[in-house]
């Protein structure tokens, strides 16, 4: 076993050495599209504030969070997203060097780590970031009981009961990074994801123009799914009330929050969270969504948005969407999805998985 580092704290918290390890696809914090990547860096310094020390292994020459970076290669590998080699031989390095480490734990936020497990030495727990269904579910399946499975929703984990999940621990958030602002009529609907038909750009439009309000469509578009399908479908429909942002950054991300009516999520699929969602509400912007994955347990209906059975329902909520509180958006989320309540989430698993 790695010698063990752990030092006791006055609310007898054990503050462990804890090797965090994320894909090599994108910067942490990542400067544009990359929800895995943003949460973790909230809660890497989250956990660094609460005394533990931290060892971020990834992609790239720096970190922007608070952590020591443990780099396996010195350019992040987007470059090469989709293909299966960078994050094999990403792990192997990344096995090596906990090996060395000293570490209490391992938290993994990868496909590819888990499976190697059982030949570290200190435990691994796992944040399930995807759907755990097909493909993905039978590697969740195979990795037996020396991984702990921790769900980002209760929603994720109805769709695969019989995995051995541990717990449930919402994303979280640092909710200073949007200032909010007051709740008015007027600003575009916004809708923001990547292009793709879990998350459905179409029925944003369609919604849209219905209630004769007009929509910023701004989004991921760079993996040749995405590029086909925003040919294929999203242009054709296109037109004079519908403006167009590929691929914005962080600051332009947020700007559009900021300045939108609401966010339209008229998601095609079991969605497992949904950053965006508790980003646009910590910017005081409702949500207008309909009734998939964990829609439900992110929005209030009725206070920090709608959350619909049906896209016909969903131009009505647009409008009423106005009438809402963005000071609601913002407390609910400062209450339920911050930074600091998903470490505390997180110390607990930590703390009987050692």
């Amino acid at each position: 076993m790695a010698r063990r580092n752990t030092r006791k704290m006055d609310d007898d918290r054990r503050l462990l050495r804890i090797a965090m390890v994320v894909p090599p696809w994108y910067e942490i914090p990542p400067p544009g599209y990359g929800g895995v990547e943003q949460v973790v860096a909230g809660l890497v310094d989250a956990l660094v504030d609460r005394g533990h020390d931290i060892t971020l292994f990834g992609a790239g020459s720096e970190t922007g969070t608070q952590a020591r970076l443990a780099a396996t290669v010195g350019e992040v590998q987007v470059e090469r997203l989709g293909e299966l080699l960078p994050e094999v031989a990403h792990i192997a390095r990344v096995n090596r060097m906990i090996d060395a480490g000293g570490f209490d734990i391992v938290h993994d936020h990868t496909v590819v780590g888990p499976l190697t497990a059982e030949r570290r030495s200190v435990p691994t727990v796992l944040t399930v970031h995807g759907s755990p269904l097909d493909e993905y579910g039978d590697v969740l399946r195979s990795l037996g009981s020396g991984v702990r499975l921790v769900a980002i929703s209760d929603a994720q984990r109805r769709l695969a009961p019989d995995l051995p999940w541990y717990g449930t621990v919402h994303n979280g958030m640092d909710i200073d990074d949007l200032t909010g602002r007051p709740r008015g009529d007027g600003g575009p609907v916004l809708w923001l994801a990547r292009f793709s038909a879990e998350k459905a750009p179409e029925l944003a439009i369609e919604a849209c123009r219905a209630a004769g309000l007009p929509l910023v469509l701004a989004g991921k578009c760079v993996e040749p799914f995405e590029q086909e399908y925003f040919r294929a479908v999203v242009e054709p429909v296109l037109g004079p009330d519908v403006d167009v942002i590929l691929n914005p950054d962080r600051a332009a991300t947020e700007r559009l929050l900021l300045s939108a009516r609401c966010l339209i999520m008229p998601i095609q699929w079991e969605e497992p969270f949904g950053m965006v969602v508790i980003e646009a509400m910590a910017a005081g912007t409702p949500v207008v969504t309909l009734k998939r994955g964990a829609m439900r347990e992110l929005v209030r209906d009725g206070v920090t948005g709608f959350v619909r059975d049906d896209p016909s329902d969903l131009p009505q909520a647009l409008h009423d969407a106005a009438r809402l509180n963005g000071r609601a958006c913002r407390e609910h989320v400062t209450r339920n999805f911050s930074n600091e309540r998903m470490a505390e989430g997180y110390e607990l698993v930590y703390a009987d998985h050692r």
